[in-house]
C-alpha cells in the first residue's frame, strides 16, 4: 500500500513526486517509457514556475544549463516593430529561462533518484485503475506481466490523453484551432544572441528562440497540417518569410503539430487528482503548459500531505485547489488564443496597421509592463 501513485514520468510527474517524497510520503512513479525522451517540445520556464522549482532544489542547475531570455524583439517585413523587455518584472527572475525539455527531465529525474532511489519505475504501463472507496487499485503491466498496486491516492500526470482521467469518468472534450505549426532546432547563425524574436509576417508568424549549445528554435505557422515535416521545407519557409538563412544540415529536432485545448470537467474525483495536461491542455504557443503543471503540483502537494500525513479534512482545500487551477488554466487558454491570433496571416495593409498599433502599445510604459507580465505568466 503506497501513499500516492503518480502516473507519468514527465516534467510534471517527476516534480510532483519529488515534492511528495520530501513531505515524507511513500510514492511511486509509473512511466511506460523505458528511457527518457530526447524530443524537446517544451523549452520555456517562466518566473512563477522557476520559483516553484526552487522548492525542489533544481532551479539553480536549470539556470546553469539554460539561456536567460531577457527580452523579445518583434520584426515585420525587415523592420523593427518593438522590443519587449522583462527588466521591470517583479523579483529576481526578470527573464524566461530556455531549457530543452529533455534536459529538464534529466535534472528532475536525477534529483529524484539521488534523494529517493527507486521512486521512478520505468517500463511500467498502466492497464486500468479502480477507485475502491478506501484505496485506489492500479493494474500495471511490465514486460508482459501484470500486477496490482494499491495506494491511498493517485495523481494523473499522464498527459492530454490521460487514461487515469478516463478511468475516473472525468470528461475533457478537446477543442481544435485552425492553427498548425512546424518547428525545428538548428545551429544559431543569427546575431540575435539571447533574444527571442517574433517575425510578424503577412504569411503567418515565425518565432525564434535561443537554446543552450549555440542552437536556435524556429517555429513557423503553416496553413494546414504537415504529416511529414522536412528540414529543407522548414528552412525554406523561414528564409521566405524572414530573409534569415537557416542551415538545414545543422538540424537536431523537427516536428509538426496542430493546436487543440481541453479543460477537464473536474480536477478531483474520489481518490484521483489531475495535474498538468491531464487536467488542462493549452496551446504550446506561449509555452505555458508545462509551467501550469508545476504550479498545479506546488498547490496540490501540501493539501495531500495534510490529508495523508496528518489526517486533516481537506475537502474545502481541494475544492479551492480545483477552482483556482481551473481559473489559471482558463486564463492561460485565453492568452494562448491571443498569441495564436497575433500570428495568423493578414493582408499586408492590415498587417502594417496592426504592427503600428503594437509598436505604440509597447512604447507605452504602463502597457509594456502589463504585456511583459502577461507573457511571463505573472
Amino acid at each position: 500500500m503506497h501513499d500516492v501513485i503518480v502516473v507519468g514520468g514527465g516534467p510534471v510527474g517527476l516534480y510532483t513526486a519529488l515534492l511528495l517524497r520530501r513531505e515524507g510520503l511513500d510514492v511511486v512513479v509509473l512511466e511506460r517509457r523505458t528511457e527518457r525522451g530526447t524530443h524537446s517540445r517544451a523549452i520555456g520556464i517562466h518566473p512563477p514556475a522557476l520559483r516553484a522549482l526552487d522548492s525542489a532544489g533544481v532551479a539553480d542547475e536549470l539556470r546553469q544549463r539554460g539561456v536567460l531570455i531577457r527580452q523579445g524583439i518583434a520584426r515585420s517585413d525587415g523592420r523593427h516593430v518593438g522590443t519587449l523587455s522583462f527588466s521591470a518584472l517583479p523579483g529576481r527572475e526578470q527573464y524566461v529561462l530556455a531549457v530543452p525539455q529533455a534536459t529538464t527531465e534529466e535534472i528532475l529525474e536525477h534529483r529524484l533518484e539521488q534523494e529517493f532511489p527507486g521512486t521512478l519505475r520505468r517500463g511500467v504501463s498502466l492497464v486500468t485503475t479502480n477507485d475502491a472507496g478506501d484505496r485506489i487499485l492500479a493494474v500495471t503491466r511490465t514486460q508482459g506481466e501484470d500486477a496490482v498496486l494499491e495506494a491511498r491516492l493517485i495523481v494523473a500526470a499522464d498527459g492530454a490523453r490521460s487514461s487515469v482521467r478516463d478511468d475516473a469518468g472525468i470528461r475533457a472534450r478537446p477543442h481544435r484551432y485552425p492553427d498548425c505549426y512546424v518547428m525545428g532546432d538548428f545551429r544559431d547563425d543569427t546575431h540575435d544572441g539571447d533574444d527571442a524574436v517574433l517575425y510578424l509576417e503577412s504569411g503567418g508568424i515565425v518565432e525564434s528562440f535561443p537554446l543552450p549549445g549555440g542552437l536556435r528554435r524556429w517555429v513557423v505557422r503553416v496553413g494546414s497540417p504537415v504529416e511529414r515535416p522536412t528540414v529543407e521545407h522548414l528552412a525554406a519557409l523561414v528564409r521566405e518569410r524572414t530573409g534569415v538563412a537557416v542551415d538545414h544540415t545543422t538540424n537536431s529536432m523537427i516536428s509538426a503539430f496542430e493546436v487543440r485545448s481541453r479543460l477537464a470537467d473536474r480536477f478531483v474525483a474520489g481518490r484521483t487528482v489531475l495535474v498538468g495536461d491531464a487536467a488542462h491542455e493549452v496551446s504550446p504557443i506561449g509555452g505555458q503548459g508545462m509551467n501550469l503543471g508545476w504550479l498545479d503540483a506546488e498547490r496540490l502537494v501540501p493539501i495531500i500531505a495534510a490529508s495523508l500525513q496528518h489526517g486533516e479534512d481537506v475537502a474545502a482545500r481541494l475544492s479551492e485547489y480545483e477552482r483556482e487551477r481551473r481559473r489559471q488554466a482558463a486564463l492561460a487558454r485565453r492568452k494562448a488564443h491571443l498569441n495564436m491570433a497575433l500570428g495568423r496571416p493578414l493582408p499586408p495593409v492590415v498587417m502594417r496597421t496592426r504592427n503600428a498599433v503594437l509598436s505604440a502599445l509597447i512604447r507605452n510604459r504602463t502597457v509594456h509592463g502589463q504585456v511583459a507580465r502577461a507573457f511571463t505568466m505573472q
